[in-house]
């Protein structure tokens, strides 16, 4: 079921001192007022300036305003959060303040900070998992996003995943508290506004405990995720890096399709398509003799024979 704030952050143990990942709207200025009450002096927030629009500026007042009442240190990091060429916004912005909030932890002053605390919570994973749905993702992408993950030596952790929008603004009225609407959160351009703005209510209106079931199906993919992760450790341990062709043959489609995806992913940081795979995977069954030659496009790259092995590279 759905948690409260206070149940939320009983449930929370970062390490500390820890920083809470701060725009100022009203998600993460729950997060942030929460964890100041419960680790006075322990919490510093950061805040990413996208600049991406006028009101940017005044976002970043608010949060200095707020962070001098709380006596919260407060760093500010400017990005260029331009969306490249076949990129869309969304993902442009999310890179740029991951990108930020990692190089902002070795320039934050006093003790090394230990933890990051982002402010997702249970209405935006549901968003997550069906636009992987709408996407025709795997199970990776079902697995929505993590409450808690390892990166650089830095924990990060989303303790309000079981909290659902609505609860926080109420927390944050309760307590006389303010927070700045960012108008791009209306723009249905977006498809994740779209989401928010008609599916949401009308899933409310047909499940009304969607996002209890949800969470729990993307809990389920994340486990199952997790298990073929570890198969394919150990195939990818048998048939080596770089792969060789006859001991990926000698493998089912399903393990073969597996250790290749996660061969690409986590040597070469490649994420190929479902026809890309495919393809790969027609190819390799076809590499009977010695002089048959494979080179297709697999994300960036292309992945070309080398002998009796696979390789992958990016002109």
């Amino acid at each position: 079921m759905t948690l409260s704030v206070a149940q939320a952050m009983a449930g929370f143990s970062p390490a500390l001192p820890m920083a809470v990942a701060y725009s100022g709207g009203a998600d993460s200025s729950a997060l942030l007022l929460a964890c100041a009450d419960k680790w006075p002096g322990q919490v510093r927030a950061i805040h990413i300036h996208h600049g991406l629009q006028a009101a940017a500026d005044q976002f970043e007042q608010h949060c200095q305003s707020v962070c001098a009442r709380l006596q919260v240190p407060l760093q500010v990091c400017r990005v260029n959060a331009q969306a490249a060429s076949g990129q869309s916004p969304e993902d442009a912005a999310r890179r740029a303040r991951y990108q930020a909030l990692a190089q902002a932890v070795p320039e934050s002053p006093g003790a090394v900070l230990q933890t990051i605390a982002l402010a997702q919570h249970a209405d935006d994973q549901v968003e997550t998992l069906l636009l992987a749905l709408s996407r025709g993702s795997g199970l990776a992408g079902l697995s929505a996003m993590p409450a808690a993950w390892a990166r650089g030596g830095l924990q990060f952790a989303r303790p309000f995943l079981r909290v659902a929008g609505a609860d926080l603004r109420t927390w944050l009225q309760q307590r006389g508290e303010t927070w700045v609407e960012d108008p791009t959160n209306v723009d249905e351009q977006f498809t994740r506004n779209r989401i928010r703005a008609r599916v949401l209510p009308a899933l409310a209106d047909t499940f009304a405990q969607f996002r209890d079931t949800f969470t729990r199906s993307a809990a389920h993919a994340a486990q199952a995720q997790s298990l073929l992760d570890d198969l394919a450790a150990m195939d990818l341990n048998t048939v080596g890096v770089p792969p060789q062709i006859q001991a990926l043959q000698a493998l089912s489609a399903p393990r073969q399709a597996n250790v290749l995806r996660h061969w690409l992913k986590t040597v070469h940081q490649c994420v190929p398509s479902t026809a890309q795979l495919d393809e790969l995977q027609a190819q390799v069954a076809d590499c009977v003799t010695r002089g048959h030659q494979l080179h297709i496009k697999v994300g960036a790259g292309f992945v070309q024979r080398e002998g009796v092995v696979l390789a992958w590279y990016n002109p």
